[in-house]
């Protein structure tokens, strides 16, 4: 088991150089970062993946059909049929076809393998009666598949177009013949509807492709196209949180598609927000932005992220979450993430264990929730950043590049409050044990340099190019720290995920 000081041995070893650069030579600083970044190793909380576009999808396609094609020996329309009715499950394509071709061809709606499955053209038919329009003319174009079932194309184009364009088909477009189950194949959809429409049935078949396989999904994010490839099965979602980020740039997880829960497991995320949920009246009760002055009493609203408050009328600075003393945060004796379980433990009677464990779920929550308001108010944060990151420029000799460290530091308090957020939840469901002690320590650590940074950033600008020299070497030093403590607290984590060493007190199944 990793403890604390080894991972500060090793992460402070490595950020001192960059501590280090960003005090030599502050200038270069998001370039050493950069570089910095790309030496390191793959942390223990970090899934690999691949974000893909819609021609990367249809290469995947081709290169499985390909595949197929070649060991069946049949062609790539119907191993690609084939295929797209086993849902890209080829273990199950292979072992039943060895078993009963021809069962499985007649299933899949492909025709025998010594039929010519070819689209047929033909003009001008004596004696041609479309089945569809009740043309006889004889003056048309007509079509059909191997099944011979032939209609004129004008009425097989409609009927294409029909499927792809209104009802959403791409997988099984049958014949148009109303008993006959043989797959109009994709070569035969391209030379009868027109480009649009193709495309359409193109995407379709993209989107078909991904739902079916399990290592492929959709980015969640609003009018997003692409899709992303992790090899994490379902059964070990109890051991990773598998955070993928898209080119979008939305970060969420590939287990369960919310927006990125780490370090909390999917199965606690899910119960957390049940119990949220049951318990609404609570958590907007608990949840109210505004509250009183441990001192004087005087009604305060939290108008921006952090956490420090001071009272506009008596001056005193306490904490927003645990109302406490402000000087106490910070110190050793700071113990605002922790929920006292030594009154549960002398709990005897019912009511008194049901307030308790009430009083325990508000603890939780209410550090949650504010983290997660917080994390809104932070986004105002943005737009403030961007004025002072102007008013920086205008009062010191600093570029437009130079003074990008403060977007950056927005950035990582942001994601910072997300992590804390569902720490929250994490720890709700953890048994006491000593690991818990060592998970709430690394908790304290991120949450205390979190506010501290917070604090930096929402300090009023001082046009002195002194004070912004010190500034700005300050909130670059405190960035670099709370991203530290944000590994250390991640890594540590994943890796109890992995070993085993986090016990909960519900089961998660």
């Amino acid at each position: 088991m990793s403890s604390i000081s080894d991972y500060e041995d090793e992460y402070m070893y490595e950020d001192n150089s960059e501590f280090g650069n960003s005090m030599s030579e502050s200038e270069g600083y998001e370039h050493e970062e950069d570089l910095f970044a790309e030496k390191q190793q793959k942390k223990t909380y970090e899934v690999d993946y691949q974000v893909l576009n819609s021609d990367n999808l249809k290469t995947k396609q081709d290169t499985e059909i390909s595949q197929v094609s070649m060991i069946l020996g049949l062609s790539m329309e119907d191993s690609a049929t084939l295929l797209r009715y086993f849902r890209w499950n080829k273990e199950k394509l292979f072992e039943q076809y060895m078993d009963s071709p021809e069962k499985v061809l007649q299933q899949a709606g492909v025709s025998s393998a010594t039929t010519n499955r070819s689209f047929k053209l033909a003009a001008a038919l004596d004696n041609f009666v479309c089945d569809i329009c009740c043309d006889d003319s004889g003056e048309m174009d007509t079509v059909c598949i191997s099944c011979e079932h032939r209609f004129c194309k004008n009425c097989y184009t409609q009927y294409l177009y029909q499927k792809i364009r209104e009802e959403g088909e791409s997988r099984r477009i049958q014949c148009p013949e109303s008993e006959c189950t043989l797959i109009v194949d994709e070569k035969t959809v391209e030379l009868l509807v027109d480009k649009v429409t193709f495309a359409k049935y193109r995407e379709l078949l993209n989107r078909t492709f991904v739902d079916d396989n399990d290592f492929l999904k959709w980015c969640p994010a609003p009018d997003c196209e692409y899709a992303v490839e992790c090899n994490i099965p379902s059964t070990s979602l109890t051991s990773v949180v598998p955070t993928v980020e898209c080119n979008c740039s939305h970060r969420f997880c590939f287990g369960c598609t919310l927006n990125d829960h780490q370090p909390c497991i999917c199965a606690l995320v899910n119960k957390w927000l049940k119990k949220c949920e049951d318990d609404s009246e609570t958590a907007n009760w608990i949840s109210a932005n505004t509250k009183e002055c441990p001192k004087c009493h005087s009604t305060i609203e939290k108008n921006g992220g952090c956490n420090h408050m001071t009272c506009r009328k008596c001056k005193y600075e306490f904490c927003w979450v645990c109302m406490g003393p402000w000087s106490e945060h910070g110190t050793s004796w700071y113990t605002c993430n922790r929920f006292d379980e030594k009154s549960s433990a002398e709990a005897r009677d019912s009511q008194t264990q049901s307030r308790i464990s009430l009083e325990r779920y508000l603890h939780y929550y209410n550090r949650y929730a504010n983290h997660e308001h917080s994390a809104k108010l932070d986004q105002e944060l943005y737009r403030k950043t961007e004025k002072k990151m102007e008013e920086m420029q205008q009062t010191s000799d600093l570029s437009w590049i130079e003074v990008q460290f403060l977007k950056k530091a927005v950035d990582v308090t942001v994601q910072c409050r997300t992590t804390l957020k569902w720490t929250y939840a994490f720890a709700f469901y953890l048994a006491k044990t000593n690991q818990t002690e060592l998970f709430e320590d690394n908790q304290r650590d991120l949450e205390m340099a979190t506010e501290q940074l917070s604090e930096l950033l929402e300090k009023p600008l001082d046009p002195d190019p002194e004070k912004i020299a010190k500034l700005r070497q300050a909130v670059l030093d405190k960035t670099v720290y709370v991203k530290l403590r944000r590994e250390i607290l991640l890594e540590d984590t994943a890796k109890g995920l992995q070993e085993g060493r986090w016990t909960y007190f519900v089961d998660l199944k």
